[in-house]
């Protein structure tokens, strides 16, 4: 079963021939939420001489790895492998390199990201990864507070609120909790919400 990791992390171990390698880890749903995490990191360290990565997201599914500048497949692919050999998905990987003057070399690169990767991931709480969807429903005023229950019980995060007329919301929640969620908000509302799911085929 595929796996994910629990919230986000920022790793140093040993310098390497003096280079330092950074590794922030963060959990994302999207290659969106993965490249804000690079951007971040960037940000943060715009000095570094190289920012590596690699993610994989689970729907749809996405492998994709960077060497940034590092000779071709010496950083990204070895990172991603991390991911892969762990089967963890909705996990991005960034690694940060300062050069310590001293060149490392093709295998001295593999073997210092993908350990400075590996070594980053193992300090992480891990989970099981749950198929997810994106519901949709609108509500009364009335029922603001109820439906508030209703969503923490069934896991969901939200996703957007718009306070119009009524009060429209978008949930990401786990798909085995759309049968459940869906007759709760009927029985609250004696059938006037409606929910929708991506898994109906509408938009809501």
């Amino acid at each position: 079963m595929s796996q994910t990791v629990v919230g986000a992390t920022r790793h140093e171990g040993e310098p390497v021939k003096g280079s330092r390698f950074i590794v922030d880890i963060a959990t994302v749903n999207s290659e969106a939420a993965a490249r804000q995490l690079l951007e971040r990191v960037r940000a943060d360290y715009p000095d570094a001489s190289h920012h590596c990565w690699a993610w994989r997201i689970a729907q749809p599914a996405i492998d994709r790895a960077s060497d940034d500048g590092e000779p071709r497949g010496s950083a990204g692919r070895p990172i991603l492998a991390q991911l892969t050999g762990r089967d963890l998905v909705d996990t991005a990987v960034v690694v940060t390199r300062y050069f310590g003057g001293t060149k490392l070399g093709v295998g001295g690169l593999v073997r210092a990201y993908g350990s400075a990767a590996g070594d980053a991931l193992d300090t992480m709480t891990l989970s099981n990864w749950v198929v997810e969807t994106t519901v949709r429903f609108a509500h009364d005023y009335a029922h603001t507070d109820a439906i508030e229950r209703l969503v923490q019980a069934a896991g969901a995060s939200t996703v957007q609120r718009y306070f119009e007329d009524v009060v429209r919301v978008e949930l990401r929640l786990p798909l085995d909790a759309v049968a459940n969620l869906r007759a709760a908000l009927s029985n609250l509302s004696a059938g006037a919400i409606t929910l929708v799911s991506d898994e109906d085929g509408g938009v809501g």
